[in-house]
């Protein structure tokens, strides 16, 4: 019997994005055990792309143990320090550097940002620091900026459901720092720009 590939593909691309769905909007809580087949029933798929999603989402580091990964207020401290010095690295370089396609590629994810659904704007703030860190063009900087993205997933909701402000305004300011090629402000900006998350995310979040 041949297998189809196409239906397995989907059945796997299903099974990743119905759980990281469940775990970045909490209904999948920090600490909960992961029953591959509760969740093949529920998913409506077999048990194997559920153990192929389970492993992605290992690799992404929302998973540990077969548990939803539930962050510690230290764990989002450390990895905050780490995403700032990259960050302001990166936006430095994007300042001196970013072309006039990927300028308009950043001034369309702020855009994004201020307006739609949750999802789209989680989406477009997260696009909007990608093109930033893209920019070093360091495939090492770049790769450890991904091992933090699973943390700040988790708490990217945080931002939006207690209304974090000025988040637009705050893009808005860095985009011209970067635009008018002015890397010492830029670098600032960002810097402010991370530490109030951290600040806001520590103050509302309910994974402490």
């Amino acid at each position: 019997m041949q297998v189809n590939n196409t239906s397995t593909s989907n059945a796997y691309q299903l099974a990743y994005e119905t759980i990281r769905n469940k775990i970045l909007s909490g209904e999948l809580p920090g600490g909960t055990k992961l029953v591959e087949e509760r969740l093949a029933t529920t998913i409506g798929v077999s048990r194997t792309p559920i153990r192929e999603a389970i492993r992605h989402l290992e690799q992404e580091g929302l998973i540990k143990d077969k548990r939803v990964f539930k962050p510690t207020r230290n764990d989002l401290i450390h990895n905050s320090e780490l995403r700032t010095l990259i960050e302001c690295y990166a936006v430095k370089i994007a300042a001196e550097k970013m072309s006039k396609e990927k300028l308009n590629l950043l001034k369309q994810a702020m855009k994004d940002s201020k307006k739609g659904t949750a999802h789209e704007i989680v989406s477009a703030n997260k696009r909007f620091h990608d093109l930033i860190i893209l920019e070093c063009n360091n495939p090492v900087i770049i790769e450890e900026a991904k091992k933090t993205d699973a943390i700040f997933d988790l708490f990217s909701r945080t931002l939006l459901n207690n209304k974090r402000p000025l988040l637009y305004e705050e893009h808005e300011e860095i985009y011209r720092a970067i635009s008018s090629k002015d890397s010492d402000l830029a670098v600032e900006l960002m810097k402010k720009h991370l530490e109030f998350d951290l600040k806001y995310m520590l103050r509302y979040t309910s994974y402490f």
